[in-house]
């Protein structure tokens, strides 16, 4: 699977915690394998974005993200629920 970057999700990603960055990038690793990894609790979004899904890091940390084409997904943003505004 591959994954592109907004510059959006680059720049959320700089700015959280140590152990946050660690915990997504386990969890980027499991997504690479299986996006629907039951660990993940990969999910659609409703209303007005519903053309994203989104899967968990952690209790407080979630990556939204879309799926682009065939084995291209691209990560819009990552943070907690504030990111679904």
């Amino acid at each position: 699977m591959q994954i592109e970057y907004s510059s959006k999700f680059t720049r959320q990603f700089k700015k959280l915690p140590k152990d946050a960055k660690e915990s997504a990038l386990k969890c980027e690793k499991l997504f690479r394998e299986n996006p629907f990894d039951s660990k993940l609790k990969t999910h659609k979004l409703h209303g007005t974005m519903k053309e994203y899904w989104a899967f968990s890091i952690s209790y407080n940390y979630r990556i939204g993200f879309t799926f682009i084409d065939g084995d291209l997904v691209r990560f819009h943003a990552i943070g907690s629920h504030d990111i679904y505004k």
